[in-house]
């Protein structure tokens, strides 16, 4: 099997794991929409990545309409869409007693009713052609539970109810399904914490001395993505759980 000239989407591309990814595939030949709020940023990867086939849009996915034109910008230039990599998060920490709801409000938009809109701009592109494949980030949080992560992890284990109830609907079209939950990875993620004392003290520990064993590398990530699009057409990869060896949880 090869990368060369997939099509691939990836909404929330503009830094972090969705840009790893973006990178890596280009420049393995796939053809790439990359698709963030972050217009500036997906231009930066389209000129850090000369003599590669990237298509950049900005989208909210958050917004079913500009979902569906990233969708439909992606099938004008490259006529078909083969991978969408549902990859756009926030992670929020708070206890429940904090009734953080506007931070569960973004959660749920982002987290779920994002992969949602996802799921339902290229269902019917992919229905048609008879095959494709969507990939969804969730997290070793959707397998867990920890203290302050409660309605994090409810979002990321709702991502793998969607993804179980799609293969199941789906897989008679040739449409595989995979979830990429990752444990601690050095992407930016950690920004969109509100909690001061959390934020500042999970960057602190990547920091530390052998922190490299506690942490991946979004490049890392990227490498299983790119791993899970490269199978064949009979096989498919539907869960992967990516932890740094040293991490407990």
């Amino acid at each position: 099997m090869s990368l060369k000239d997939k099509v691939v989407v990836i909404m929330g591309a503009s830094s972090g794991i969705g840009a790893a990814t973006a990178k890596l595939l280009a420049n393995k030949g796939a053809k790439v929409t990359i698709a963030a709020r972050r217009m500036n940023r997906l231009e930066e990867i389209q000129k850090d990545n000369p003599g590669t086939d990237i298509l950049a849009v900005e989208a909210d996915v958050t917004k079913a309409e500009e979902v569906q034109n990233v969708i439909d910008k992606t099938v004008a230039k490259f006529g078909r869409v083969d991978a969408l990599f549902n990859n756009a998060g926030i992670m929020p920490v708070n206890n429940l007693e904090k009734t953080a709801r506007d931070e569960w409000q973004n959660m749920l938009d982002i987290n779920v009713k994002g992969v949602l809109n996802g799921i339902a701009a290229a269902l019917p592109i992919m229905k048609k052609q008879k095959s494709g494949h969507i990939i969804s980030t969730s997290s070793v949080l959707g397998y867990e539970v920890l203290p302050g992560y409660a309605a994090y992890s409810g979002t990321k284990y709702a991502v793998r109810a969607i993804m179980e109830g799609l293969r199941q609907e789906e897989h008679s079209n040739n449409i595989k399904t995979t979830i990429i939950a990752p444990g601690s990875v050095k992407t930016e993620l950690f920004d969109s914490i509100n909690n001061d004392e959390v934020r500042n003290g999970l960057k602190e520990a990547m920091k530390q001395p052998g922190s490299e064993m506690m942490a991946l590398q979004p490049e890392e990530i990227a490498q299983a993505v790119a791993f899970v699009i490269d199978t064949p057409a009979n096989m498919a990869v539907n869960e992967m759980i990516i932890r740094p060896t040293g991490q407990e949880v």
